[in-house]
């Protein structure tokens, strides 16, 4: 059916070829003709072939059934070698576990033993001095907990041999050169003083060992100076004794020198109601600074004017002894109100810029509090978002709430005590005019 709708296709094909073409279509019947006596030809030589072969076929086909047979023979041959094998290999492991007795316990010890020394090794400070051996217990704790391979006599006493060792080298100060990564990420050899299993230092400054990369790494942040100054003068030490400063936790502490907020992130921390703490006692600490050196010259210009009273002065005293002068004719009533006014009249003087300073210490409290308060609703609303599953989220939001409110008191007191020193001086130069100017009253009741 396909060949006669190809023949079909091709006759219209031909037509149409014909007819652009005018050619006979007695000699298109012949050539279509000529091709289907030639298909006719292919499959009967195609059918001859396939039949001549079947011999051929069926002789591959019985091969490969013996072939077959031959293979499940050999498969089911090795399924009762392995049950064998199997059986004796179950039997010998119960021969090997009755002749190890007790040894297989110590095996156990040795493998438990190795692990954890391994571990331990591999996060001390001694394994930049050392660094083959954590490879050598890992292999050991491999050998104690396989029955196919034994540890020998000479590797166990290897082991003992590795955690005498470590055990002596914690209690030595040893210097040996190894490569130092910088804080600036560069690595460079440099000589190293190892303190025990504490501490290692390297120019003075304190190094931290990540046992993840086996790297010595210096810290960002170095602990307070009085420490640095002593590790640069212990390893400038040849012999003898000296002190420095060790981290009983083995490097503990100082990783988290890294995490510790310095004064100026602390300050930081109190944000915008921080820095107009800072601002209002910077400007009030100016302001007292300043007031306090007016009234000391002012005081010792009274001072001065008290040995001089002949002879009035531009000073508070001066200008109330011009007032005595000029009025001194007056009658007394009129001559102690014209004192007291001249009184009054530099008693804002003295006292000037001084509530601006109490004030400061007054509000600079309630900013910090305004800020603490800001920053304990941020850290609720955070924790509303976010719950409670990290306690340091929790702890830090409230220590950076609580930086205000020492910024405010910090700024506060030293106020009060500023306020306090500006006005007793200031009293005291009023008192020194009042005293001045009760004697010349008392001077015109005894004229008069």
């Amino acid at each position: 059916m396909k060949r006669l709708i190809i023949m079909f296709i091709m006759l219209c094909l031909s037509f149409g070829t014909l007819a652009a073409q005018n050619v006979d279509l007695k000699e298109l019947l012949d050539q279509v003709k000529q091709g289907g006596v030639k298909d006719a030809k292919d499959n009967a030589d195609r059918l001859n072939y396939f039949k001549q072969n079947r011999e051929q076929q069926a002789r591959l086909l019985a091969e490969i059934k013996a072939l077959r047979s031959e293979q499940e023979n050999l498969s089911k041959q090795y399924e009762q070698l392995f049950e064998e094998q199997d059986a004796q290999i179950i039997l010998m492991e119960d021969d090997l576990n009755l002749k190890l007795g007790g040894l297989k316990e110590l095996f156990g010890v040795l493998q438990q033993s190795a692990g954890d020394a391994r571990v331990q090794f591999e996060n001390s400070i001694t394994q930049k001095q050392f660094p083959q051996r954590a490879a050598f217990m890992a292999d050991l704790a491999g050998k104690m907990g396989d029955t196919n391979r034994f540890a020998t006599l000479s590797e166990i006493e290897d082991f003992w041999f590795e955690i005498q060792r470590e055990i002596i080298e914690t209690g030595k100060v040893i210097n040996f050169k190894t490569m130092v990564v910088g804080a600036d990420g560069i690595e460079s050899e440099q000589t190293v003083t190892r303190l025990g299993a504490f501490n290692a230092l390297s120019n003075g400054k304190y190094l931290e060992f990540k046992p993840e990369t086996g790297r010595l790494l210096v810290l960002p942040r170095q602990p307070e100076s009085r420490f640095v100054s002593r590790a640069e003068d212990f390893q400038a030490i040849s012999s003898g004794m000296g002190s420095v400063a060790i981290d009983p936790t083995r490097g503990g502490l100082l990783s988290k020198l890294v995490e510790k907020p310095n004064l100026m992130e602390q300050v930081a921390q109190g944000k915008t109601v921080g820095y107009v703490i800072i601002g209002l006692g910077i400007i009030g600490l100016l302001v007292a600074l300043y007031r306090f050196i007016v009234l000391m010259g002012i005081s010792a210009k009274v001072n001065a004017q008290i040995k001089n009273l002949n002879n009035p002065g531009d000073n508070p005293l001066g200008r109330i002894l011009n007032v005595y002068k000029v009025r001194g004719g007056d009658d007394l009533e009129a001559m102690e109100i014209r004192i007291g006014e001249a009184i009054l009249n530099e008693t804002p003087k003295l006292n000037k810029w001084l509530p601006f300073i109490k004030i400061i210490s007054a509000v600079a409290p309630l900013l910090g509090l305004l800020g603490t308060v800001t920053g304990m609703i941020n850290t609720f609303q955070a924790l509303t978002l976010f719950g409670t599953g990290d306690p340091k989220m929790m702890a830090g939001g409230i220590s950076t709430a609580l930086i205000t409110t020492v910024l405010g008191l910090v700024v506060a007191i030293p106020m009060l005590f500023l306020h306090s020193i500006v006005a007793s001086k200031a009293k005291a130069v009023t008192e020194v005019l009042q005293q001045q100017a009760a004697g010349m009253i008392a001077e015109i009741a005894e004229r008069k």
